[in-house]
């Protein structure tokens, strides 16, 4: 990785990242960030999160906004010092809930990097700037493989772990099925990762659930061996558990988003309405779609 300095008047661009939902996955620990990862099996959505970048003689300071707040913003903040020592403003707006399963934060950093390539005049390939968002989020401990997967778009199986230099992905051809969320809660991404027997057991379960996927890939399966896998490792919570249920029975497919408290249901185009009015009794419904997208450049 290297540094680049430039000496602006003020330089502006935004880029568009979609979100990303795992339904399992598998911990790879490396001491060398571009090689630590997941494998694993998880869908792109088409909501995601936006984000612009200034720099140039008006920003004194790195600033990090988030839906119009100040914040720390760590793993975004990390791409920028990776990727320069220009101070820069960086304003993101999600379309996505944060913190809940969403890949908000992989989001924020793979727009942050596009952004900044297109500001700067950087001129790094697509390779590199997902290269730079995999390594902060694995540094911050925000994630781990959402950024090969909303790097992809559409069904993506990540077959390696580790970025762009060292994974390996592949994916599994499917319409773009309507995708209904119902957010319970958050659940840290940190406080799992550092816990041993949680690690466990979702490696153990990660591990069943790639080897039955790829036995028969398709999005079924995709959906019934990420329910599996959320029941065996202890991450489907009780209320998540009941809605699932309750949408199995209708014969709709659903499970539980890594890492969060949130449940996906995904059924055919023509009973959307049916479905809809279904989740309703639970709570708020969000609606997207399986999406091809990948992360953009917005021009204005």
């Amino acid at each position: 990785m290297h540094k680049y300095q430039i000496e602006v008047a003020d330089f502006y661009a935004k880029a568009y990242a979609p979100g990303h939902i795992t339904g399992f996955f598998q911990i790879y620990e490396h001491e060398n960030p571009h090689r630590k990862g997941s494998t694993g099996c998880g869908i792109v959505l088409n909501g995601g999160v936006t984000t612009e970048v200034k720099a140039g003689e008006s920003v004194e300071k790195t600033e990090i906004f988030l839906n119009g707040k100040e914040v720390e913003g760590r793993t975004t903040r990390t791409v920028a010092k990776m990727i320069t020592d220009v101070p820069v403003r960086i304003k993101s707006w999600t379309e996505i809930p944060i913190g809940c399963g969403f890949g908000a934060s992989g989001a924020g950093a793979l727009g942050t990097a596009y952004a900044l390539n297109k500001a700067l005049s950087l001129n790094q390939t697509t390779k590199s700037l997902v290269e730079y968002a995999h390594v902060a989020e694995v540094v911050n401990c925000s994630g781990l493989g959402d950024i090969a997967g909303l790097s992809s778009g559409g069904m993506v199986i990540r077959i390696q772990p580790g970025g762009s230099k060292f994974g390996l992905v592949d994916g599994i051809p499917v319409p773009e099925s309507r995708v209904y969320c119902i957010v319970l809660g958050e659940i840290s991404t940190n406080s799992v990762l550092k816990d041993r027997a949680a690690v466990w057991r979702i490696n153990s379960a990660g591990k069943d659930a790639m080897s039955e996927l790829l036995k028969k890939p398709t999005l079924e399966n995709f959906m019934y061996q990420a329910k599996e896998f959320a029941s065996k490792t202890g991450l489907m919570s009780s209320r998540a558990k009941d809605i699932i249920e309750v949408t199995n029975a209708n014969g709709w497919m659903a499970s539980q988003a890594m890492f969060g408290d949130t449940v996906f249901v995904i059924a055919p185009h023509c009973q959307e309405f049916t479905i809809y009015e279904a989740l309703q009794e639970f709570g708020q419904v969000l609606e997207y779609n399986i999406s091809t997208c990948v992360p953009k450049l917005i021009h204005e």
